[in-house]
């Protein structure tokens, strides 16, 4: 009996370490099972986590320098960059007391307040609110009532004739003036000149671009340029923004090419950026990824020849 009992218990623990074993084998192939599914959702999230991080590093890896960036408050004076003039000017008639001496770029967030930005957007969201281009880019053109429309442009006041007084007041064309005018003199200030001297020249136009593709030339907004070789009459170049990089928009930086780098302004409402408008200041802007971005790019000229007057409701 004795025999019997250490047989029943030997066979008791030969059973219990089967059943262990086979357990074990159970959870074994159970985890083989998932192994795939897992070690394919891992690989798929750190795929994820590089695409994100080559995105983001995409957008800042031509930027060398960022010169003011959104979230900075530019108040009291400008925050000015000097460069080395250009020859461009020794090859154009010379304005003593306005032609470029001192060339450069400077930016200030106290000339235009946020609120007056805030206006001057929703001018410009019911001007273009009239038409648009098919493609990423439009424009108002205030002076001339350039507007486009589809793949051309139409003149506003000729094309909605009487209609154009719902959509504009004399209280948005008088804030327009005040806004022009202000600029114009931070920007005799700055670079030493005389206000009198300095003319508003064209185009002077309120832009909209979003990420929309490009239809036209027209629409094709990114490309460097020079504003003194593309526009002639220009002198002296001032952006101001209406809207916030980074949360209205991203992209649509604002970059200025020089040899040793590129440099960035990132916009924000009621900034005004301004600059010389020779070949020392070779800029583009980045493509729009995200949102839409306002701004008003206002021009300066001293050539009278060039001179225009601020715009009117008919």
């Amino acid at each position: 009996m004795v025999r019997m009992r250490n047989a029943k218990g030997s066979n008791a623990t030969e059973i219990e370490k089967k059943i262990k074993r086979g357990n074990a084998l159970r959870q074994g192939s159970a985890w083989r099972g998932y192994r795939g599914p897992v070690a394919l959702l891992l690989v798929s999230v750190c795929a994820c986590t590089v695409a994100v991080w080559m995105y983001i590093y995409s957008l800042d890896s031509d930027i060398t320098e960022t010169l003011v960036s959104q979230r900075e408050l530019v108040s009291s004076h400008p925050r000015v960059y000097t460069v080395q003039c250009s020859e461009d000017y020794d090859n154009q008639k010379r304005y003593p007391g306005c032609t470029p001496q001192k060339c450069g770029r400077a930016v200030t967030d106290s000339v235009v307040t946020r609120e007056e930005a805030q206006i001057l957007r929703r001018l410009a969201e019911r001007g273009l609110g009239l038409a648009g281009s098919e493609g990423g880019a439009s424009i108002l053109d205030l002076h001339s009532g350039a507007l486009s429309m589809g793949k051309q442009f139409v003149n506003i006041y000729r094309y909605f004739g009487d209609q154009i007084g719902d959509v504009f007041t004399e209280v948005d064309f008088k804030l327009y003036r005040d806004v022009r005018g202000r600029i114009q003199a931070v920007i005799a200030e700055t670079f030493g000149l005389d206000p009198a001297l300095l003319y508003l020249t064209k185009p002077t136009f309120f832009s909209r671009i979003n990420s929309t593709a490009a239809k036209t030339q027209h629409d094709e907004y990114w490309h460097p340029h020079i504003d003194k070789v593309t526009y002639g009459s220009f002198d002296y170049t001032s952006l101001l923004y209406l809207s916030d990089y980074g949360s209205d928009f991203t992209g649509g930086r604002f970059i200025f090419m020089d040899q040793s780098g590129n440099r960035t302004v990132e916009p924000r409402a009621g900034r005004v950026s301004f600059f010389s408008s020779g070949s020392e200041n070779l800029h583009r802007v980045e493509k729009v990824s995200w949102g839409t971005r306002y701004a008003i790019t206002v021009s300066f000229t001293c050539d009278p020849a060039h001179a225009i007057s601020d715009p009117t409701l008919p």
